[in-house]
């Protein structure tokens, strides 16, 4: 996430990355932040191929918009004169095994490019790897909204949601949520997990999961992540690749396009990316034609109530949708030194999970249309509790701003 959309639609790029275009100008070396051991396999790399003019000679260029990781892309020239032959290096952030595993993270990405769905692994480093750099360009945030764009995202992500990953296919949701609520609290002073409400954390998780487990669902191998930033779009072809798989796990196929939903509300190439808009979540209209052309992708015309069920889900998935990202904030604020304002951006999340809540869970809360208050989602809690709680219930309501500004569907 990062502050460079007007670069995002001109150049090429292979992750959730733009070129630092200062950087490049002023002719910072940065040969010297890659570690040792990658520029000898860099190198090895490089004298493998025959039009790469010298090994040796190779252009660092940082890449920005990746929220947990330093990535470069390398260039050499090469003996077609302005043809370079490029790689892409990615430097893990300090902190990040707090949020996956990156040795299954790893597996997943070789799994998934021999399966001709993203770059393939070049090589790997005790800090990080080496992937191929996809010559297409990361999508920005108007992208998403593009039906012709997004119709390929619908597509694609059903292509990936039936990728029969070796390993457990368990659904992964609720683990994650309950670990990253551990670490959560671990960081946090007392006070402020009395702030985030994370002391009844637990049970919101429990309430997520038996409400929203009642009914048969589609299972699948899910990305967990897919903002624009993790999408490659080739224009030449007309094809998307989804790249990035830390998050990757088995979902309930609905949580991953409400997430996918979800981050419509976002640009991260603005001058304050950890701010949301949820004006900007798609209409009825659009997320009926995504759901339409998700299901009928792999050839076969859904029903109207298919389409609706699967609506109906997606929406209700958006709470530990807020949930996780608001947790993944609040842990990333503690653990993570990119230039964010992750406690600012958790608190949105859960303040969209609170004005949400009570709505999506009722019987008939399956619309995305309704403005809910978040300060009365709020009430309704403080309500329950004594009135010796009074003074926390206020200082929530000052902390997350509920009162100052609502919902924008």
């Amino acid at each position: 996430m990062n502050k460079a959309e007007d670069l995002a639609n001109n150049i090429e790029s292979s992750a959730t990355q733009i070129v630092v275009e200062n950087d490049v100008n002023n002719k910072v070396n940065y040969l010297d932040y890659l570690p040792d051991e990658a520029k000898e396999i860099l190198k090895s790399l490089a004298n493998k191929w025959e039009n790469v003019l010298d090994a040796n000679e190779l252009e660092v260029i940082p890449l920005k918009g990746a929220m947990t990781n330093e990535v470069f892309q390398i260039k050499w020239q090469t003996t077609e004169g302005e043809m370079s032959r490029k790689v892409l290096v990615r430097i893990y952030g300090e902190g990040t095994d707090i949020f996956f595993d990156r040795e299954n993270e790893i597996r997943t990405f070789a799994f998934i490019s021999k399966n001709g769905q993203g770059p393939r692994l070049l090589g790997r480093f005790a800090q990080g790897r080496l992937e191929e750099f996809i010559r297409a360009r990361t999508l920005s945030a108007p992208d998403m909204r593009d039906p012709s764009i997004s119709a390929l995202i619908a597509s694609k992500m059903k292509e990936f949601h039936d990728l029969d990953m070796p390993g457990s296919k368990n659904v992964y949701l609720w683990e994650r949520l309950r670990d990253w609520l551990i670490e959560a609290r671990r960081l946090l002073s007392p006070e402020e997990v009395e702030m985030f409400h994370l002391n009844t954390m637990d049970k919101e998780i429990s309430l997520l999961e038996k409400e929203l487990s009642i009914t048969p669902q589609r299972i699948g191998f899910c990305h967990n992540d897919l903002q624009y930033g993790n999408i490659m779009l080739d224009e030449v072809t007309n094809s998307v690749t989804i790249i990035d798989y830390e998050y990757a796990s088995y979902n309930p196929v609905a949580y991953d396009i409400a997430n996918h939903f979800s981050e419509m509300a976002a640009n991260y190439h603005t001058e304050t990316p950890h701010i949301l808009d949820y004006s900007k979540y798609p209409d009825l209209e659009e997320r009926q034609r995504f759901v339409h052309t998700y299901l009928s992708s792999s050839g076969e015309q859904p029903s109207d109530n298919e389409v609706q069920k699967l609506l109906d889900e997606i929406e209700k998935y958006t709470l530990a949708s807020h949930l996780l990202w608001g947790l993944w904030g609040i842990v990333s604020e503690h653990v993570n030194k990119i230039d964010f304002d992750y406690k600012e951006y958790a608190k949105q999340r859960f303040q969209e999970y609170w004005s949400r809540k009570n709505h999506l869970l009722s019987p008939n809360g399956s619309s995305h249309d309704n403005v809910i208050d978040g300060e009365e989602a709020l009430e309704s809690i403080v309500n329950k509790k004594s009135a010796k709680s009074t003074p926390i219930s206020r200082k929530l309501k000052k902390f997350f701003g509920l009162g100052l500004f609502r919902s924008k569907h």
